[in-house]
């Protein structure tokens, strides 16, 4: 009987991996890093419980990096097999996977000039060689089309609308005998600019949902306001935004609604910088590929011309010692990297500027730390003081809340034999797996980290 291995994203948010074996193959579904908390990101240094030589094949639902970033790092100890992910998604990975690696070994290099790691020398996780080389492995594929990714057995990528060439994966045999096994990925919002709703469901034996937010309710869409507030407040007191924000996905619609409220005479007009190599990078692939998009995003696409690259490291140096009034997005989302770290470090002591929070912040993040009120934060090794004001928003998170997570359950045709909730934290699992069993009367389960099951395929 084929098996089910949770290796990650099991009561968590971060790492997420899934190990099918059975027919005597092992297939991997997504290969993603820990984040947050030590003793989660502890576990990227760990070796799989099998030989990652005997991998057959790795299947990716989307480029977020807590889906694909330890896909180096596999790569590196052996696995030498495809990785089948759609165009939107091996765009991103070409982004994302080597500036991973450049910054795990910027972060090792600083390190070893200040002192401040435990481990001499400090190694990075993975080289941009190993990223460059897992790159070679990416097998791109279109929505809607079945393709074989081991003997007997084919995969199908649906649009999830969670970001660029994210996915639903629907499992099953070729010769139709067995179950069906959906991985769900992330699943994306309704009625949203940029990105499409999510596909709806179809048939499926066992589904793997995520439940970031499974434990409450996105605010109610305000269009714009709150964004609108906290900028004008802030170049009122000649501060600066500053927004850690993932660099793909979030910075289009964070760049959406900046030139939306300024359109509509509810923003004045103020600099806009984009500080991050890959965003920029990311901007372009969106603009290449509207077919998969939202109709809103023409509209972007039009106003994208206002905003200010930042390049160079010594552009972004420069801006970081600028001292007006301005928006500065800058990556990493949860300011765990990158080079939002240099922003935070000068300007969290200065309580004219305004550090905004766009999306998830997972436990043990800097990103965590401020939102929870953190008085000082260590970045560089130093203890750096918050007199900034710290602002959050989840009106622009791409993941899927409560309510949206069971709207989408509903378009199934009927209700999977097990559903599996993923990624997410446990209190979010527990809530929503209560609410599912309510209203839905699925039965439900939350599968702990190395867990195995049975599947009845």
């Amino acid at each position: 009987m084929p098996s089910l291995t949770f290796l990650g994203a099991a009561r968590t948010v971060t790492g997420s991996k899934y190990l099918l074996e059975g027919d005597g193959q092992r297939l991997l579904f997504d290969c993603g890093l820990f984040q947050g908390l030590k003793q989660l990101r502890l576990r990227n240094w760990s070796p799989l419980p099998i030989p990652p030589e005997t991998i057959d094949a790795v299947v990716l639902t989307h480029a977020h990096i807590d889906h694909t970033g330890w896909l180096p790092r596999l790569v590196a100890q052996g696995f030498n097999g495809p990785v089948y992910c759609t165009g939107g998604t091996a765009d991103l990975c070409r982004l994302v996977l080597p500036d991973a690696a450049h910054l795990q070994e910027e972060d090792a290099k600083f390190a070893n000039k200040r002192g401040f790691s435990k481990h001499h020398p400090a190694l990075p996780l993975y080289t941009t060689e190993d990223a460059a080389e897992a790159l070679t492995r990416l097998r791109p594929s279109p929505f809607g089309e079945k393709i074989a990714i081991g003997k007997g057995i084919e995969a199908e990528f649906i649009n999830a609308g969670h970001l660029l060439g994210s996915s639903y994966v629907l499992v099953t045999r070729q010769d139709r005998s067995g179950g069906r096994l959906m991985f769900g990925g992330d699943l994306g919002r309704y009625a949203r600019p940029i990105l499409p709703d999510p596909s709806p469901g179809v048939e499926a034996d066992v589904l793997l949902v995520e439940s970031t937010y499974g434990d409450r309710v996105h605010p109610p869409e305000d269009n714009g306001a709150t964004l609108a507030r906290i900028v004008t407040e802030t170049i009122a007191r000649r501060g600066k935004v500053i927004v850690p924000a993932f660099a793909i996905g979030r910075v289009e619609e964070l760049l959406y609604w900046l030139f939306r409220l300024e359109d509509e005479g509810r923003l004045g007009k103020v600099p806009v910088y984009v500080d991050s190599p890959m965003a920029l990078k990311g901007i372009e692939y969106y603009s290449a590929r509207t077919g998969e998009l939202d109709p809103e995003t023409a509209t972007m696409r039009r106003r994208l011309p206002r905003f200010r690259p930042v390049n160079s490291a010594h552009d972004s140096k420069a801006l970081v010692e600028n001292d007006h009034p301005a928006v500065i997005i800058a990556s990493s989302g949860m300011a765990s990297g990158g080079r939002v770290l240099h922003h935070l470090f000068a300007g969290l002591p200065d309580p004219r500027n305004t550090v905004l929070f766009v999306g998830f912040q997972a436990a043990g993040t800097r990103g965590r730390q401020l939102i929870d009120g953190a008085k000082y934060v260590k970045i560089f090794g130093q203890h750096v003081p918050v007199h900034a004001r710290i602002e959050k928003t989840n009106g622009m998170s791409s993941h899927a809340d409560a309510g949206e997570i069971i709207r989408w359950l509903r378009t199934f045709p009927r209700a999977p034999k097990t559903t599996y909730l993923v990624h997410g934290e446990a209190m979010a699992q527990d809530a929503l797996r209560m609410r599912i069993t309510k209203e839905l009367g699925w039965n439900v389960e939350i599968p702990a980290h190395g867990q195995n099951v049975d599947l009845p395929l």
